[in-house]
């Protein structure tokens, strides 16, 4: 008793709600998990950033740096500064000093980026011009040069207090860092947009609703606040509680050297990241699931992985004699009844297989037998055709030896019905056909059989395949009006390994009509309603029924004249089927 209920067997929920019970565990543990993997993860990409932007704000603080000193070193040393100071403006000294000057500080443009534009002004000679090319709108650079000619109108120290500084400035509601380096009446100003300053940084990944921005000393925004996705955001707007849930913002500063400004990073952690975040986790939550539930795979190995792969192995596979494989007891109820159910279903349709296909053996059969008795008659016909007209013409002789012929040939067809005969009797039918043609057609046909007689005594053909194509070029080609060649050519080719029967029959006559010989290269059935084309078409079926698709016959019209019928054909076929000996 004790024994049998041991052996119990249970339904896959029981073994489910246990598995449940587990899976929840390590659901609680995932959580816990994850919350310290975000906590981790937000800490190294705020320290990744906050090292990018460092790498970055050095930098600029060494381009800053070397500006400055290059422009000053240009006001104290440079001679075509001081040409331009002591000559007019309209003389050749100032063109010359200018075109120098613009020379120099183009250069430096090509080393630091289009966006620094550079500004000379000399009071003495009321001249304020760009030294290089300016990116900036017209409508700026004027607005730009009526604040520098002010501020220097107004006192020459305003720009003495912040010399090698660089501060913000507003143009047009536009706001750009300048620097102004003074040299008695002489002024250098160097300028770059803000946003353009920034525009390396923009392009680091900052979250969905992540920004950066220069901040002046006055805590203003010098940029809108731009999001990766190119949205612009209200820096103002304080988000929600639930919203604070879902993104973690992270705010990472950086300061400039010699600047009134600082540049301000704020990190958004997106619903995405998480995400990803998390499929990271859960790759690593299933190395330690399976540690940890390794023994329960061992124990539901025997009671249940064991039977379900069984029953999934006898669902693919059945053994060389056909019957399936046998089944382990299982201790599974499911498990049980799917395993009679599968059996039944097993030999229900071995049973119907092999009634199909007895069927289509039947019925494949009837087809080649129907179709060999349609070209018998019309052979047939055609023969008794050429005896009256022979006998119309009085030609005795050879109505005897046509009847002769025809009576050979017919003994031949009566005494073999397999599906295949061997190339050398049907050669010789062909040749009986021929002289039989031949006879009627005393001075109009001419023919040529050319095989190898080794090919033709071992190789098989389907009978009345070579007779019907040759007959079809006697009906089309020969006339009293001229000579007709006939040729019979076969061949043993290898092609892809592969050696197969090429049979080559070709005429001196008129050639395919056109409308039949596009039907024929394109695989369209002809025509049959007036009962032309009968042997042909049913020729065309059979090989394709005999060799399943592996015979190919092409037509086509020759260039000096006559038609030509090329038959590829497998060299081994034949030898496991019904074949005449």
């Amino acid at each position: 008793m004790a024994n049998t209920a041991k052996n119990k067997p249970y339904p896959i929920r029981h073994y489910v709600n246990f598995m449940f019970l587990i899976s929840f565990i390590i659901l609680i543990l995932d959580f816990v998990i994850s919350l310290s993997a975000v906590s981790i993860v937000k800490q190294q990409s705020t320290r990744f950033l906050q090292d990018t932007a460092d790498l970055y704000i050095n930098r600029i603080n060494h381009d800053f740096a070397y500006i400055n000193h290059y422009t000053g070193w240009t006001l104290a040393n440079d001679e075509n500064l001081q040409a331009m100071n002591d000559h007019p403006m309209n003389s050749v000294e100032f063109f010359e000093g200018n075109e120098n000057l613009h020379k120099r500080f183009n250069e430096l443009q090509k080393n630091y980026g289009q966006e620094y534009n550079f500004f000379v002004y000399l009071k003495k000679q009321d001249f304020f011009l760009n030294c290089a090319p300016i990116s900036i709108p017209y409508s700026h650079y004027l607005e730009l040069k009526e604040q520098v000619i002010a501020n220097v109108e107004a006192g020459r120290d305003v720009y003495e207090k912040i010399y090698s500084k660089w501060t913000p400035v507003e143009i047009n509601g536009r706001h750009y860092i300048t620097n102004i380096v003074p040299f008695h009446d002489s002024y250098m100003i160097s300028l770059v947009s803000a946003d353009q300053l920034i525009r390396p940084l923009r392009e680091l990944n900052l979250g969905e609703n992540g920004f950066v921005s220069l901040v002046d000393n006055r805590s203003q925004v010098l940029t809108s606040p731009i999001s990766n996705n190119g949205a612009l955001l209200d820096e103002d707007r304080r988000p929600s509680f639930f919203q604070n849930l879902f993104k973690g913002g992270t705010t990472v500063n950086g300061e400039f050297t010699n600047a009134s400004f600082h540049v301000k990073l704020v990190i958004q952690f997106g619903t995405f990241e998480k995400i990803m975040i998390a499929q990271l986790l859960i790759l690593l939550l299933a190395v330690m699931i399976t540690c940890s539930l390794g023994f329960i795979l061992i124990y539901f190995r025997n009671k249940v992985l064991l039977p379900i792969k069984s029953f999934s192995y006898n669902l693919a596979f059945w053994t060389e004699e056909g019957e399936p494989l046998a089944f382990e007891s299982s201790k599974i109820i499911e498990l049980e009844r799917a395993n009679k159910q599968f059996m039944n279903l097993v030999d229900q349709i071995k049973k119907f297989k092999i009634d199909l296909y007895e069927r289509e053996l039947e019925k494949q059969r009837i087809q080649l037998d129907y179709m060999k008795l349609q070209i018998n008659p019309h052979f047939f016909l055609n023969c008794l055709t050429n005896i009256y007209s022979m006998a119309q013409m009085q030609l005795y002789q050879e109505i005897e030896q046509m009847a002769l012929s025809t009576s050979r040939y017919f003994r031949y067809i009566f005494q073999n019905d397999g599906d295949f005969v061997k190339l050398r009797d049907e050669i010789e039918h062909v040749r009986i056909y021929l002289d039989i043609q031949k006879h009627r057609y005393p001075d109009a046909l001419v023919y040529r059989i050319d095989v190898e007689e080794m090919l033709a005594a071992e190789t098989r053909i389907p009978p009345l395949v070579l007779q019907t194509f040759v007959e079809n070029a006697v009906k089309y080609a020969v006339s009293r009006i001229s000579q007709v060649h006939i040729e019979l050519a076969v061949r043993l080719e290898r092609e892809d390994g592969e050696e197969r029967m090429t049979i080559r029959i070709t005429d001196t006559g008129p050639g395919f009509p056109p409308e039949i010989l596009e039907c024929l290269q394109n695989g369209r059935p002809l025509d049959q309603s007036a009962g032309n084309h009968i042997g042909i078409m049913n020729t065309l079926q059979r090989l394709a029924s005999l060799y399943n698709g592996d015979a190919a016959v092409s037509f086509s019209n020759r260039e000096d004249g006559g038609a030509c019928v090329i038959l590829s054909l497998p060299a081994d076929a034949g030898t496991n089927r019904s074949v005449a000996v």
